[in-house]
């Protein structure tokens, strides 16, 4: 997993969270965390925003999103995104991609 990439994240969806997450996530990233996280086949047309998708990773890497937990941080986001990857692969994989 890439530093910059959890760092960027992490302060992109605190900074500009009404942005799309496809503009840095890829789309069989964002398709299999909205069909994971939503326990459903099909993803939306539309991607989820930054804000939204980041803390879905968050959900993924150990983040409980409590009242006063504040936005997720650079490590569970590390470990969510580490299996994004996996998800993603799989999703490849069930998708015939």
């Amino acid at each position: 997993m890439v530093a910059w990439r959890v760092m960027f994240l992490t302060m992109q969806s605190r900074a500009v969270p009404d942005m799309p997450s496809d503009v840095l996530l890829e789309l069989e990233e964002w398709q299999a965390l909205y069909c994971h996280h939503h326990q459903t086949k099909t993803p939306p047309p539309q991607p989820p925003t930054l804000a939204v998708a980041v803390r879905m990773i968050g959900r993924l890497g150990g983040f409980i999103g409590r009242k006063s937990d504040g936005h997720p941080g650079s490590t569970v986001i590390w470990r969510g995104l580490q299996r994004l990857q996996d998800l993603a692969a799989a999703w490849r994989l069930w998708r015939g991609a």
